[in-house]
Order: C-alpha cells, then structure tokens, then sequence
C-alpha cells in the first residue's frame, strides 16, 4: 500500500501532466491510441484564485497514431470539473477553441497552401455524476451515416472534422470497484473511495496498477512530498467550500424567494375567490334592486289605478247627490261607509 497526492485536486493533476513522457503514458491509455508527440499549448483564459491555484484547463497539440499507421494531428482540450456548474464553462471553452485562429495547419496544394482547421477532442475529468449513464467511461465517436439506407459510410471530410468532434468523458466517481479493463486500472489512481483521514492523499495497491502505468504512481508519490503542492490543495479546499457555502446561500435565497412567491400566489387566490365572492353579492344585490324596482312600479300602477277608480266614484257620487239623494242613499247605492263617501266628497 502505497499514499499518492489525490489527482482530483486541479494542483496534483497539473504536476502530474506537467511530465510529458507520463502526460503521453495516460492520454495514450485514455484515448486508445498512441500518443506520439505531445505539446503543451498556451491557455489564454485562465482565471487566478487567490495567489496561486488556477482553475484547471489545459490544451495540447498532440501527434495522434492510430493502429492502421496514419497520423494525425489534433488539438486535446483536457478539462477538469468537481462541479456540475462547470458544463457553462466547458461550453465557453469549446467555443473559444473553434474561433482561434491559430487551430489551423497549411497544407500543400498545386495552386496555393490551403488552411485546414486542426481537428479537436475533448477529455473531461469529472468529479459529479452523470443523470443516467453510469460508465465510468465514455467515448463519443462520431460516424458519418447514409440517412436513407442506415449505411456507416467510409472516409472523412473536412467541412464534417472541421465542425464537429469527439470527446471522451470520465466519471470519477463510478471508478469505484471498477477493474474491468486496463484503462479502468490505472484511473484506479483516481478512485476517491481510496481517501484516507486526509483527504489529499490516496491509499493505492499498487499491485492493482498495471506495470506500464506504475510510473504515473511514482510521480503522483513525488507530489505528497512538495509543499507548495500541499499549500494549493489547501487552498482548493478553501475555494470549493467557499463556493459551495455560496451555492447554499443561493439556494436558500431561491427557496425563500419561491416561498414568497407561493404565499403572494396564495393572497393573490384569496383575493380573487374574495373578489368572486363581491361580485356575486353585487350581483344578488343588483337583482334584489331591480325586484324592488319591479315592485315599485307595479305599486305605482295600483296606485294611479285606485285613484282612477277612486276619481270615478267622486264623480258618481257627486252626479247623484246633484241629483237629490241623499248621502246615506249615494253611500248606500256605491256600496262604500259614509265615512268614506265623505272623504270622497271632501
């Protein structure tokens, strides 16, 4: 049992990568081809915490031989996240790879060198998990496809290379108990299940590494015994807390604001079904407005008919007590109480 620097830390993987002969030993072991030169090209963006740590990003000219013989030359963007907010930032880089304009090779032609955009292929060291895919490796590989037939057509074009790319991605941590293959063995190295008290450090077999690979281990043993390297895995600690203290923050502000809204969501319901409920009594009031309205006007119309009628009646009475009856005879003859008759009359 061996204690090896823990090549999550963006630090200890930068040491490790910074040796180019072990830097071709594992992207070789990644990619599944051999890696026959390799050049560390200049990162324009990388952002400085603090004094010293970087976030991890480096990109690499590399000299590709497939096993048919023929060589390439492609550009290796290799990236580092323990985060699943860094998809943003793997994007903005992708993007910035595609607009250089130093990704380009002159080739040879009859009339005039001819500019051909440098092939790319991505590699991402994850810390987080995938949603679905569990593999601890993934390789996307691009084929060109007869649409019609189905067919996996043969050769490659450049406008097709020129716009499009593979990628390779590591799911650091489905490595766990996975040994399944000899690449599966040597990211073993970075299994984090193998963490000790301190956790920039890793407890490896290594009889569990295969022979070929063994002086990667070698050189992650030299990284426990530098300082500085130390230092600035201390202060990865500092940054990813602080991040994620600030994450928290963030979530709990988003979960009070939600709350708010929820509750506003809630009054704003209140008032409506409050709102609903005032219009309905308007309306019943309204109705029993025009009921009464109704009822005063069939009431007014008895009215003027009683008095019409009450106006025919004076008029008789008057018409026979002219006539010489008596007022006991009219009131008898109308069929109506003296008293009232004399109210007629008056």
């Amino acid at each position: 049992m061996v204690q090896i620097a823990n090549p999550i830390y963006d630090v200890v993987f930068k040491y490790l990568m910074n040796d180019e002969k072990l830097a071709k030993l594992l992207l070789s072991a990644i990619i599944g081809e051999e890696v026959v030169s390799l050049k560390l090209r200049p990162t324009e963006h990388q952002f400085p915490v603090g004094k010293a740590l970087m976030v991890m990003r480096m990109d690499f000219s590399a000299r590709i031989r497939y096993a048919n013989g023929e060589e390439q030359l492609v550009i290796l963007e290799l990236q580092k996240a323990k985060l699943a907010t860094d998809i943003m930032r793997f994007r903005r880089y992708l993007g910035e790879q595609y607009r250089n304009k130093n990704n380009v090779v002159q080739e040879p032609a009859e009339e005039y060198a001819q500019r051909k955009a440098l092939p790319i292929l991505s590699i991402y060291f994850l810390g987080h998990k995938l949603d679905h895919i569990t593999a601890p490796v993934i390789r996307i590989n691009r084929s060109y496809t007869d649409a019609a037939t189905g067919e996996v057509l043969q050769g490659r074009e450049i406008f097709i290379e020129s716009l499009t790319h593979d990628s390779i991605i590591i799911q650091i941590p489905y490595l766990t108990g996975r040994r399944r293959n000899e690449l599966e063995q040597l990211l073993s190295l970075f299994d984090q299940s193998f963490i000790n008290e301190d956790r920039h450090l890793l407890n490896i077999e290594e009889s569990e590494v295969p022979k070929r690979y063994r002086a990667l281990l070698r050189r992650l043993q030299q990284a426990v015994a530098e300082p500085e390297v130390r230092e600035i895995m201390d202060a990865e600690d500092d940054l990813i807390e602080e991040f994620e203290d600030y994450q928290r923050m963030i979530a709990e502000k988003e979960r009070e604001l939600f709350e708010k809204e929820q509750r506003i969501s809630q009054k704003d319901h209140e008032l409506s079904q409050k709102d609903h409920e005032l219009s309905q009594k308007d309306q019943a009031l309204s109705q029993k407005d025009q009921a009464l309205s109704q009822k005063d006007h069939e009431l007014s119309q008895k009215d003027k008919e009683l008095q019409k009628k009450l106006e025919q009646l004076r008029r008789v009475a008057v018409t026979l007590t002219k006539a010489g009856q008596t007022r006991e005879e009219v009131a008898a003859i109308l069929g109506i109480e003296l008293e009232e008759l004399n109210d007629l009359l008056l």
